[in-house]
């Protein structure tokens, strides 16, 4: 792993959070969630330590087809040129708890679904503090280009995801399915 030295002050915008309108619903209401969205979005757009284009000399080598720049501006080759080992990392996690979830469904006896079911949950943990450790200041293995870019990712697919809805489900500022 390449060593990326931050500073204490280096800092980047967090999640987008969307506060609830609070209050009683006779009617019921939907609430939209990304599974696995900060892995996902990870694995989607290669961003790892070994793919990230910090070197002006090696960028100068790809072609603009070869690499992607994120919201924050910041720039990773894609799978086809380098695949990189934290998507690899994730990619097999999420399919572990994805074979561990459907265990569990079929799963009849009681001990054995509680441990499929702590199964899941810890590779879901392990998932998630994968971009954990790479906003975390304190650790050895802190990326702000990559923390950075994932949560960049994250508003910009919230604030789409809200832009649809309201554009095609509301009817004077009142949600309707």
């Amino acid at each position: 792993m390449p060593v990326l030295k931050t500073e204490q002050s280096d800092q980047y915008e967090g999640a987008t959070v969307i506060d609830p309108i609070r209050g009683y619903y006779k009617e019921p209401i939907t609430t939209l969630d990304f599974a696995s969205l900060y892995p996902s979005i990870m694995r989607a757009h290669n961003l790892c330590y070994t793919t990230l284009l910090s070197n002006k000399n090696e960028r100068s080598k790809l072609d603009t087809s070869q690499f992607i720049k994120t919201p924050t501006g910041d720039e990773f080759v894609k799978p086809e040129v380098r695949e990189g080992l934290l998507p690899l990392i994730l990619k097999n996690l999420l399919e572990a708890r994805g074979k561990a979830k459907k265990e569990l469904k079929i799963e009849q006896c009681p001990f054995k679904k509680k441990v499929l079911d702590g199964r899941q949950l810890a590779l879901k943990i392990s998932a998630n503090s994968v971009y954990g450790f790479t906003g975390a200041q304190v650790g050895k293995l802190p990326c702000l280009p990559i923390s950075g870019s994932v949560t960049a990712f994250g508003r910009l697919m919230i604030e789409q995801t809200m832009k649809t809805v309201e554009e095609h489900y509301t009817r004077g500022g009142i949600y309707v399915f």
